[in-house]
Parts: structure tokens; C-alpha cells; sequence
């Protein structure tokens, strides 16, 4: 490739502009400018010919045509060193263009705001920048692109030390740019479907992923398989001390978030997961008190766990759970006391939630093969006291009814089939992801025997409805006087009868929280 000789400017985001244009006219660089970035170039004293000037031919259309002209896309396609094109090209008086520096109009930023006009969202559609990027990056054997002001820095060094790009550096570039304009189309097609009421059950027509890599993983949920994280998870999180994170602590600490956030505006709460599944959940008048309430439901489980809470993590709670070896803390914030504990530990993992983002309305992907996904709606849905149905002669009293709602946020994340005995802000025994509801209420009665936890006057919480009375049956001798379930069997009157018998109170919700 010959030295740069010109360069097209044209960008949105000028962060870094001024800067790297210095460089490209010290570098004896030809800048071709319009609009804004003309603009900010002249104000910084730096020699720009106007597009216009260029081209001899005036933007159009409240500037919708200004760079779509043989003399852009020509000096950007015609192939270096092809006869026909370069004879081409010489007889129209169209001169290369070397390097071309530009990003979008900000369509993502503009819908994102809250109530945006659709005349708004649609003025912010490129149509010219798209265009050169395409152009360039096609030609990218003799053409630079570059998309990002990430890039600026490469790019310029480059140029000051031989006046031009490496035929490697240009692939790399050429291909940002493509995913770059595809991510953006891709944004564009699916805010249309929205704003023109064409999506499919409210869910987009094509799934469309574009997530930027976020860091490399040491491996997957095992050591002979290669993983990477993507897309804005560090919006959301932010590790302030520790290894690096892995694919497992990632799936754990987003469950962790999850959880957390059903009792984001409760008092200190605060929950131990193992393998995505919570092992404890506490609440207290402080944290260290939850700390013992979830402690207490099952204290062989959390040895390697992750912990969450819903306050900013305390010195006293941080001195109790730096007893055991924990993998992850995920926290709202961490005292400097807090974060003076636990950065004894060099290799836990401390992770401020910049954000509750978990809870918001959304949808969740899930890979089912080579090029299948399932997506459905995120399970935000909450469940208060005015949606129970109390089925039994008997009433729930009203810590029964604490104790129920309690429970229904924490079975919620249990893995299906689940069964949760809970107390008034306490679990007591948690059996997860068995093949049979009993099963499971036979494993959670286990762990509160062995926490030597009373399960006397408890409250069961099931996920799914009890297919058959024996489930409820076997609660009711393990001491439980109340329960929970979304209802809706076919032997539903069975079930009810049974509590009835036993003197015990029942709930339907209506809706159930199966987690696969």
C-alpha cells in the first residue's frame, strides 16, 4: 500500500478527533471534512476542505445527500493498480481516498431515551456514514477504515512511523466496521418492529445478537472447553477485587444478582447460591443477623459459594462470611471496612452491582443447538398478598402469610422440581431440581435435619402445582402448617382436602416459577 495521502472525516463522537487529525496533517494528510466535523476541525485550527468544495456539488435535502458522489465511493473502490479502473477514474477526476474516519449517527442512544419520537428515531437513521464504512472496508486491501476512536491511537501511531497501514491492521479494521454496521442495522430493524406494531406476540420477528466481546475466559464449565464472555455485562457489574471471574462464577453471580433483586427494597437480606441455586436466605435487622438466618438452613453447602446481598456489605457481616471460603461477594457496595476483611483474601472475588438491572422487563435467550434458540419473556412477574387465593377452611395467619410471600421470591430461583420450608424471612430446607416433587420435599426435610432446623409451624412453598396430595401430606408431617403453590392440577379438590384434614392453611398464586 502506498503512504496516506487523504483522508474522509466524518463522525458523530468527535472524542479523540482533534488529536488523531493532528497527527494525519503532520503526517502531510489531505483532510476532506463536512458539516459538524469541518467544523470542530477548523475551530482547532486544523486545514480541512469542505465536502462540498470537493465534490463541486452542494449538500441536498437538509444534508440527507452529502456523500453519496462518484468522487467519495469511486476514490474509495476503485481498485489500486487495476488498468481499467485507475483509467477510469483518471478521466472523471476521481482521487483516492486512503483513510476513512467515521462513526454513526447515535440511533441506539436516541431510542433508548425514554418516550423518543419516532420522526426522532428515524432522523437518526445514517444512510452516508454506513455507506463510506462499507465502501472502505470493502476496499480494504489499499483503503483504511476506522469505525472506533478506540482505534484512533493504532492508527495514528502507524501513520507516524511509515505513513501507512499494515495490510493486517486494515482486515481487522475492515471487519469492525461490518459488525459494527450490522449491530447497528440490527438495532434499527428492531425498534421499526416495535414502533410499527409488527413484532410477533410482542417478541422480535428475528432474533438478532450482536454483542461485542466483553474478555476471554480461561475456559468453560470445564478445562477442555473454550468460553468468552459478551456483550454489557460490566454496565452492570463492576469486580473490585480477586481472580478473574469464570464461566461458572458468571452464571452463578447472575443468578445471585437475580435473587437479590426480588428483595431489593426489603431490609437486609441475604442469600448463599451454590451451582445457581441458593442453599440460604436471610433476612434481619442487619446483615450479620441475615448472615446467620441463611447460614443456619445449610452449613456444609456454602463452602465455595456465592454470596449476595441487597445493602451495602457491613464490616460485621463481611467478618462472619470471611470465616468460610466463599468463591464471589456480589453487593449494592462494600464498606472500606468491609473491603479491608475481605481483600484478605486474594482470591475472592468482590463484585459491586453498579446497577439492579435483573429484574426489568425483557427476554432471555437460550442456545438449543447449532442455530436454535429459545426466547421467551424474563419471569419478573410479583406476587402480593391480594393475589393469594387461600383455598382451605383454615385462613393463614398473618406471619403465615409473610412467611408464604418470603417463600414464593425464594422458590422462584430454585430449581424446578423445588420445594422451600421457610419461616418468616429464614429458609429452613430447600430441595432442588429433583425428578419428583416428593423427592424434593423429602431432600429439603433432610437439610433442615441436618441444620437442625424445626420445620414445626413452617410454611411449604412448591413451584408447581402438587400433582398428587402426597406432597403436601409429606410437608404436613414434617411439622409444615401452611403452604404455598401456584394451584391448577386436576386434583386439586384431593390436594385441599388434605390440608383440610391436617388443619392446615393453603394458598393458590395462580401462576408458577418453573426454573430448567
Amino acid at each position: 500500500m502506498a503512504r496516506i495521502q487523504r483522508a474522509l472525516l466524518s463522525v458523530s463522537d468527535k472524542s479523540g478527533l482533534v488529536d488523531f487529525a493532528k497527527v494525519l496533517v503532520a503526517a502531510g494528510v489531505e483532510l476532506i471534512s463536512t458539516g459538524g466535523t469541518a467544523k470542530a476541525l477548523r475551530d482547532a485550527g486544523i486545514p480541512t476542505i469542505e465536502l462540498s468544495d470537493y465534490t463541486g456539488f452542494p449538500e441536498m435535502l437538509d444534508g440527507r445527500v452529502k456523500t453519496l458522489h462518484p468522487k467519495i465511493h469511486g476514490g474509495l473502490l476503485f481498485l489500486r493498480g487495476n488498468a481499467t479502473h485507475e483509467a477510469t477514474v483518471a478521466q472523471h477526476s476521481i482521487r483516492p481516498i486512503d483513510l476513512v474516519v467515521v462513526n454513526l449517527y447515535p440511533f441506539e442512544q436516541t431510542v433508548a431515551k425514554p418516550g423518543v419520537e419516532l420522526h426522532d428515531a428515524i432522523e437518526n437513521i445514517d444512510i452516508c456514514g454506513p455507506s463510506m464504512l462499507r465502501s472502505a472496508a470493502k476496499n480494504h486491501e489499499s483503503v483504511t477504515v476506522v469505525v472506533d476512536p478506540a482505534d484512533y491511537s493504532e492508527v495514528a501511531r502507524l501513520v507516524q512511523e511509515s505513513g501507512e497501514t499494515s495490510l493486517q491492521v486494515r482486515r481487522r479494521l475492515a471487519a469492525k466496521v461490518y459488525a459494527r454496521t450490522a449491530a447497528y442495522d440490527s438495532a434499527i430493524a428492531t425498534h421499526l418492529e416495535k414502533a410499527f406494531d409488527i413484532a410477533q406476540n410482542d417478541l422480535p420477528s428475528t432474533l438478532r445478537v450482536h454483542s461485542p466481546i466483553a474478555q476471554p475466559l480461561r475456559y468453560g464449565e470445564n478445562p477442555h472447553q473454550k468460553a468468552a464472555l459478551y456483550g454489557g455485562f460490566q454496565k452492570h457489574f463492576t469486580q473490585l477485587h480477586g481472580k478473574e471471574l469464570s464461566y461458572n462464577n458468571i452464571l452463578d453471580l447472575t443468578a445471585a444478582a437475580q435473587l437479590i433483586n426480588e428483595f431489593a427494597a426489603d431490609g437486609p437480606t441475604l442469600a448463599i447460591l451454590k451451582h445457581t441455586n441458593p442453599c440460604g436466605i436471610g433476612q434481619g435487622a442487619t446483615l450479620r443477623e441475615a448472615w446467620d438466618r441463611a447460614y443456619a438452613t445449610d452449613r456444609q453447602a456454602p463452602f465455595g459459594g456465592i454470596i449476595t446481598v441487597n445493602k451495602p456489605l457491613d464490616a460485621a457481616c463481611a467478618e462472619a462470611i470471611a470465616e468460610i471460603f466463599s468463591e464471589v461477594i456480589v453487593a449494592p457496595d462494600f464498606t472500606p471496612e468491609a473491603l479491608a476483611v475481605l481483600q484478605k483474601k486474594k482470591n475472592l472475588r468482590l463484585l459491586k452491582m453498579t446497577r439492579f438491572p435483573m429484574l426489568a422487563a425483557g427476554t432471555d435467550v437460550r442456545s438449543v443447538g447449532v442455530d436454535s434458540f429459545l426466547v421467551q419473556e424474563r419471569d419478573t412477574r410479583i406476587t402480593t398478598g391480594a393475589d393469594l387465593k387461600i383455598v382451605t377452611k383454615r385462613q393463614p395467619t398473618a406471619t403465615e402469610i409473610e412467611a408464604m410471600l418470603f417463600g414464593w421470591r425464594a422458590v422462584k430461583h430454585v430449581k424446578s422440581n423445588a420445594i422451600v420450608y421457610v419461616a418468616a424471612g429464614q429458609t429452613l430446607g430447600i430441595g432442588a431440581g429433583q425428578m419428583s416433587r416428593v423427592d424434593s420435599s423429602r431432600i429439603a426435610v433432610w437439610k433442615a435435619g441436618e441444620a437442625k432446623l424445626s420445620l414445626r409451624n413452617s410454611v411449604v412453598c412448591s413451584d408447581a402445582f402438587f400433582p398428587f396430595a402426597d406432597g403436601l401430606i409429606a410437608a404436613a408431617e414434617a411439622g409444615a402448617t401452611a403452604a404455598i403453590q401456584p394451584g391448577g392440577s386436576v386434583r386439586d379438590a384431593e390436594v385441599i382436602a388434605a390440608a383440610d384434614e391436617r388443619g392446615m392453611a393453603m394458598a393458590f398464586t395462580g401462576h408458577r416459577h418453573f426454573r430448567h
